[in-house]
Parts: C-alpha cells; structure tokens; sequence
C-alpha cells in the first residue's frame, strides 16, 4: 500500500509535541510491514538545507490566490531504511522559527495560507513524483485541508483511487480563523459549507476535516469514546457522534529504540525488570543533578510537562490553591519537575523551589533530563484535564517508575489502578481533577511506599513488562486504511 503522511511537525526535524513522535514511528512501523511510506512536511528556517537533497526543478503550488513557486528537499527518516521525507521550500511560509508560532506570537496570523500551501504541496508532490498514494494520512488541524482537497478537487484530476484518513492527536486544536482567510485555500465558494469549513462565520479546520475525510482516527479508545461526549468535544461532539461508524481509536505507541531503559544511553546505569535493583543509581544521580539530598529511602516524584492547563497545572501549583506546596511540607518526599508553558505557572515554580528544598524544577526542556527523570523518579505524576493518549505514562511504566494519572484518554487505557488488597496494578489512579484529589492519590503512593514496598517493587516489575510497541497499533492503521479504501469503490 501506498501512503503520504502529511504532517506539520516530524522528529526529529521539527517538534511541539507527541504528533511529532507518532508521525515518524507509525511510517516506521507501516515500512516494516512492507508498506511504501512517504512523509510531506514544511521546510522550516530551523531545518539547514545542507543536511538535505535537493530535487530537480521548481514546484508551483496552486492557491485560490495565485501560485507559490516552491523548491523541495529530501532526506531519508532516521531509523527507516527507505522512508523519504519531503520537505516543501518556500521561504514566505516557512522561513521562520516556529512551527504554529513564537513565544512573541503563538499562532501566526498567516497559517491558513502556510497550511494551505502545505497541503496542495501535497497534492504536486505526487504528481511531481508520479507516486499516486492509495492513502493520504492528515495529522492534526494544519494538515486537515488535506482530505478536503482530495474530495472536493483532487478526485477528478488524477487522485480518482486515493482515500483519506485524518488522526486528531488533539481535538482542543482546531485552526479556527476569520473566513477572510477561505479564498487562499484553492476551493470554490459554493464549498463553504458542504466542506465543514463554515464554524460560526469563521472557518475551522479541523472541523472541515472531520467533515471530508474517508476515516477519522484518534490516538487512543478511551479518547475516541471521550471526544464525542460534550465535556470533551470542544464543540465537535455532534459531528463525531454522526461519524462513529468511521471513527477508530488506536493507541499510540513507543517507540522502543529510544525508550528503553536496557539500552537508553542518556542515562547513567542500564536496567531491565530483572535487573531493577540497578535503577536506584539513576536516581541517586537525579537527586544529585537537581541538588536534592541524595538518599535512595526518600521517595521521589517525577513530572515532565507543558506547563498548561490541560495538564492539570493549576491544581498541582497554581498559587494559594494547588497542591504541591502541601505535598512537599506535609509528606517525607522529593518532587522533581521538568517542563515550560505559562508564565505564571515558570514563576511560580521558581517561587516554590526557593521556599521548598525537597522540590526541584528546570523551566525549558532538556532531552537528558527528562530520560532521567524517567529512569530515576519512583513515581511520576501526570494529572491531565483530559489526554488523548499521553506517552510519558507509557515511558514511565517502561522504565518501572509507577505513574500517577487522572483517569482519561489513554492514561485510563495504559494504567492499571492499585489494589491495596492484593497488590495488583501499575500505578495510581484520581477520578477528580482537584487539588485535593491529586495530593490524596500522591499521599496514596507515598503510604504505599513506606508501608508497602513489597507491593511497590511488584508493581515496578508488572510495569516494565508492559507491550507499548508500534508494530501492534501500525497493523490497526492497515486495518483503518482497508476501510477507507473500500469506501471509494
């Protein structure tokens, strides 16, 4: 089978978040499958052309405003034998920091004529090739013009047999603009509304996506059933309620190469379920790093996160209400926080860590750090409002390091809750998102651990035997793929 991923961000040439990671280890995995994979992406001023191969010609892009003349690079997936990456050169577009953005400007007021040059560019990169993909997979609201376009343009001018598929990695981002934007989308008036594109005398496009697209996929059941129901469906329940016959839930995977605490070179000592005892040295070396009193007793809580409200920030540290504050006086522990976002919540942080010599923060991101917190934390706790699919969950229970998680989205799909009876489980597990709720379930673990540690270091082992492998959620993909296909017959 034939498939373009088109796709806004894609490790590890531009990141925001975890899409990044699915798009590049899903092509991975569908390529050991035997499939023909190929991956379209913006050529970001970030992204040296030097590292890159050139194609021969320029490539014109229609837009419903004229034409944007492009140059397109290439260069091989790492970790792939034969995926290609194409990289759409045009420097109005793309010639600047930031993906959606910058910290000055979160969301540039040009995307929908930047993403609309990416998903017709799309379209010419096919054809420049003479590749017709049987299927063409959008990622997120800045590629969810493509299937759009395919259904309501491409269709008659050669992609007659192509399917669309769109994954919502996260339906809280939605591309929602003026509809002064619509003509610089290449798709005639008449369209507005039978596309989705028409959201309250805006345009929306995700919406539209969902509307247009053959298949819809998100990244975990749990979500897929979250996202219909109106506390969830940012106002798109409706729709993906009138599309459940073509909406799949399938768990993101991990991949394994990277996260795995055997064979994990960013952090000091390697381990596995058999060898655990060696994990106390990761975290004797955190505790030393974060300039924390090393002592391997004192239990030690992780967190690796965009410090913003869907991650349940405000409860954990928002000033005079959440909850960190009296976790760190009130129990024998040690916090540990890596992470950037909102202002308030980077000072507050700060704040805390002058007053509170059992917490640690470091306000950015560092790759390292954050595989050592995995390796070295013995819980890690990630409270979200709501989570599509979360992967430091999954990296934590790879790496024995027991997560403490709301129940939603694929953090109820890949967390077993403890069961103080008999000592089953994975990790710990809050029904409510409030402060009181999060340092009850944190004191939960931390009781387990001083009273019992038979059952900690169980479930430590359960956890790392854990199967969060691509290989099982790209055969789930196929299977999504065969029934967008069988829709165009």
């Amino acid at each position: 089978m034939k498939i373009l991923m088109v796709s806004a961000e894609v490790v590890p040439f531009a990141k925001t978040g975890g899409l990044a990671d699915a798009v590049s280890a899903l092509s991975i995995a569908l390529e050991k499958l035997g499939h023909d994979v190929k991956i379209v992406m913006p050529r970001y001023y970030k992204i040296p052309r030097e590292n890159l191969t050139l194609l021969e010609g320029p490539m014109g892009i229609p837009t419903g405003t004229g034409e944007a003349w492009t140059a397109v690079y290439t260069a091989k997936l790492p970790g792939s034998k034969n995926v290609s990456v194409y990289f759409i050169d045009h420097e109005q577009s793309f010639g600047r920091d930031g993906v959606y953005g910058t910290p000055q400007e979160t969301d540039f007021s040009d995307n929908p004529e930047r993403f609309s040059v990416l998903c017709h560019g799309a379209f010419q990169l096919c054809r420049k090739l003479q590749w017709e993909p049987d299927i063409i997979h959008a990622h997120d609201w800045s590629a969810a013009l493509a299937p759009v376009l395919l259904k309501f343009n491409e269709k008659w001018v050669g992609f007659g047999r192509t399917a669309s598929v769109l994954t919502i990695h996260n339906l809280g981002y939605q591309g929602n603009y003026s509809k002064s934007h619509y003509p610089s989308l290449g798709l005639n008036w008449d369209y507005y509304y039978a596309t989705g594109f028409e959201d309250y005398d805006r345009i929306n496009f995700l919406k539209a996506g969902l509307v247009s697209a053959d298949m819809l996929t998100t990244v975990s059941p749990t979500y897929a059933r979250e996202i219909q129901q109106s506390e969830y469906g940012f106002r798109m329940d409706g729709i993906l309620r009138d599309r459940n016959d073509s909406l799949e839930g399938i768990l993101n995977g991990v991949d394994t190469d990277i996260w795995n605490p055997s064979k994990d070179k960013k952090i000091p000592v390697n381990y596995t379920a058999k060898t655990i005892e060696k994990k106390i040295e990761n975290k004797l070396a955190l505790q030393e790093r974060m300039g924390l009193e090393v002592n391997p007793d004192i239990p030690l809580f992780g967190i690796v996160t965009r410090l913003a409200d869907q991650k349940g920030v405000a409860e954990l540290f928002a000033p005079s209400y959440g909850c960190a504050y009296r976790m760190c006086t009130t129990m024998n522990m040690q916090l540990v926080v890596l992470g950037s976002g909102e202002r308030w919540c980077e000072d507050e942080l700060r704040n805390l860590q002058a007053k509170l010599p059992n917490l640690r923060c470091f306000i950015g991101y560092d790759d390292a750090l954050s595989h050592l917190i995995e390796a070295g934390s013995d819980f890690f706790i990630m409270p979200s409002r709501y989570e599509p699919c979360g992967l430091n969950q999954m990296y934590s229970l790879l790496y024995g390091t027991l997560p403490i998680v709301r129940r939603t989205g694929g953090l109820a799909d890949t967390v077993q809750n403890y069961d103080e009876k008999t000592g089953e489980g994975t990790g710990f597990i809050l029904d409510n998102l409030t402060p009181d709720s999060i340092y009850d379930t944190v004191g939960w673990a931390n009781y387990a651990w001083y009273n019992k540690r038979d059952h900690i270091e169980k479930m430590k082992k359960r956890a790392m035997a854990q199967k969060f492998g691509w290989n099982v959620s790209a055969e789930k993909y196929v299977e999504v793929y065969v029934k967008a296909l069988s829709k165009q017959r």
